[in-house]
C-alpha cells in the first residue's frame, strides 16, 4: 500500500464528508429560520413546504462554478504561458508543459488563490513592480502547482 496515496484518498473522503455534513445542517438549519432570515445570493426551495433545492436551481449553481472555475484556469495557464514566466520556469528546470497540465487538477480553493494571484501579479507588473518581484510570485506559484500535482 503506498501511504501518502492512501492518506490522501482518505483525507479526500474525510472532507467530502465533511462537506456533505455541513451541507445537511446547514439545511435543517435553513428549515429552522424564518425565510426573511435566509442571506440574498442562497438558493431557496420554491415550495417553503419542501427542503428541497429543485433540480433546476443546482444546475444553475453547478453551471456558474463549472464557468468560474473555468476563467481561473485560462487565467493561470495565460499567466504562466508568458514569456517571462515560461523562461523563468525553464531557468529553474522546471517543466513549463507538466505545470500548465497540472492547473485543472488543483482544488477549486487553490485554483481561485493562484489565478487571484497571478491577476494581481499582473496588474502589478504593468504598474511597474520589479522583474525579481514577479519571478517569485511565478516560482511560488509554480511551487503550489507541482505539490499539488505530487501529492
Amino acid at each position: 500500500m503506498h501511504f501518502p496515496r492512501f492518506f490522501s484518498t482518505m483525507t479526500r473522503g474525510l472532507v467530502a464528508f465533511a462537506l456533505v455534513s455541513l451541507l445537511v445542517s446547514s439545511l435543517s438549519l435553513h428549515a429552522q429560520q424564518p425565510a426573511a432570515a435566509a442571506p440574498h445570493n442562497a438558493i431557496q426551495p420554491q415550495d417553503q413546504d419542501s427542503h428541497l433545492v429543485t433540480a433546476t436551481q443546482l444546475d444553475q449553481q453547478v453551471q456558474a462554478s463549472t464557468a468560474t472555475r473555468q476563467k481561473e484556469i485560462r487565467n493561470l495557464t495565460q499567466f504562466l504561458s508568458t514569456p517571462l514566466a515560461e523562461k523563468t520556469m525553464k531557468d529553474a528546470r522546471i517543466d513549463p508543459v507538466q505545470v500548465r497540465t497540472g492547473i485543472p487538477s488543483l482544488s477549486d480553493a487553490e485554483l481561485a488563490d493562484l489565478s487571484a494571484r497571478a491577476d494581481h501579479a499582473q496588474h502589478d507588473f504593468a504598474a511597474g513592480i520589479s522583474n525579481n518581484t514577479l519571478l517569485i510570485i511565478i516560482l511560488v506559484i509554480v511551487a503550489v502547482i507541482l505539490i499539488a500535482v505530487i501529492h
